[in-house]
Formats: C-alpha cells, structure tokens, sequence
C-alpha cells in the first residue's frame, strides 16, 4: 500500500489535527507496546506481527513526524489543516468533519464513501465485540477503583461482575480457557513463565476496562508474594 493510500494517522492512533507533540507521544506509546521489550501482546502476537507493526508506525512518523513531510501527505490525501477530510469518488466530493482534541462535539459525517462505509462498519463490529453489558454497582467500582492487590480471585470477582464469561473472555484475548482458570486460581503449577503471565493479565485486564499495566504489575506481584510462601 502506498503512502497516498496509506493513512498513517490511524496507525498512530490520532486524529488528523493532532499537534506535533501529540504525535511525537503517540509514536513513543507505539514503539513501546510493540517493542521487543514489551511483554503484553506476547500471548497474541507473533514477533513478526509485532515487528510489521513497529515498521508501520515508523514509517507513519517519518512522515507526519516532520512539518514539511507532513503538509505534502495531507495535501496528497485530502487532508486540511482543520481536521476535515476530504474524499473523492467517481461522483462527487464528500466531506467528513474530525473530533477537535478542544471540543466535544461527536464526529459528524456527511455523505458517506464506500470506503469510509467499511471502516465504520469494521470499528462498529469491533466495538460490539468488546463491549461490556451489565449494571453498574456503586460499591463494586469503588472496590475496583481504590484495589491496589489484584489477585486472581479479585479478578475473576470482577470478570463475573461485569458479565464476561470464561467462554468469552477466551474468545476476546485468544487466551485458553485453563490459563484464565489457572490465572484466576493463582495455580502456578499450571501457569506459564512470568513474562506470558504478565501478557495474559495485560490482556485480561484490558477486556476488563481495567488499567492493564497496573492490574498486571500488580498480579505479578501477588505471584510472586504466593511462590515465596511455598
């Protein structure tokens, strides 16, 4: 895919008015969750996924990373300075107005293309796919809110608070239903090395809504405290 086609703010995660030390941080956020050093995605990426993203994001910040660059690929892709982004079809030119990072108006879309049609359909999907029904519990969230051990029977408490079964968490995390079991009992006889666990929770977590650096840490840590009582 070539850099006409390529949308490199959405590689980034960041909208198109994004202000360059917005960018810089999204890059660095980047870098450091697909790096060699970052154990959280290890339970669902290969390295070479993990290495095709990174070079994703540093040709996306070569690009929109230094001014000059960056106007020419706007102009290329129909980008303006206000965030709006402008895409032509055989017919006519539709226009579809971005989140100001000042405002908090919602995206307004007019006119939909085929392809902006595909891409919000995909986001859609992926949304119901992660979505969390339940009811709120006052308590429970102050719970959640002030933990600062997250052990395995708090995070399953959690999981079945908000409705997410072993089934599906499975599904959501491509973790197998007896690691979560075994993450869930803090059975460390059935849990892989510390580095996978701490992906697993990471990812756990995330389904959860949950801060995934801080619930992992703070797991890892309630291991290791059980594996020195033994």
């Amino acid at each position: 895919m070539d850099a006409e086609k390529k949308n490199y703010y959405e590689v980034l995660e960041i909208e198109v008015n994004a202000n360059p030390q917005q960018i810089e941080s999204a890059y660095i956020r980047s870098k450091n969750a697909y790096s060699g050093d970052s154990v959280a995605l290890y339970s669902l990426m290969t390295k070479d996924e993990c290495n095709f993203i990174l070079d994703q994001v540093e040709e996306a910040y070569s690009v929109l990373g230094f001014p000059e660059k960056r106007r020419e690929y706007d102009r290329l892709r129909g980008f303006n300075q206000h965030g709006t982004i402008k895409v032509r079809n055989t017919n006519q030119m539709h226009t579809i107005t971005t989140i100001d990072d000042r405002s908090k108006d919602a995206i307004v879309y007019e006119n939909y293309g085929s392809n902006l049609i595909e891409a919000k359909v995909s986001k859609i999907t992926a949304q119901k796919k992660f979505s969390l029904d339940f009811s709120e519990n006052p308590e429970m969230e102050r719970r959640i809110i002030n933990c600062i051990d997250f052990s395995g029977t708090f995070l399953k408490e959690v999981r079945e608070y908000k409705n997410v079964t072993i089934e599906r968490m499975a599904d959501m995390t491509r973790i197998s239903k007896t690691h979560i079991t075994a993450l869930e009992n803090e059975d460390v006889k059935k849990l892989p090395a510390d580095v996978y666990v701490r992906g697993y929770v990471y990812q756990y977590a995330k389904v959860l809504k949950l801060n995934p650096e801080q619930v992992a840490t703070s797991y890892l840590s309630h291991l290791k405290k059980l594996k020195n009582q033994k």
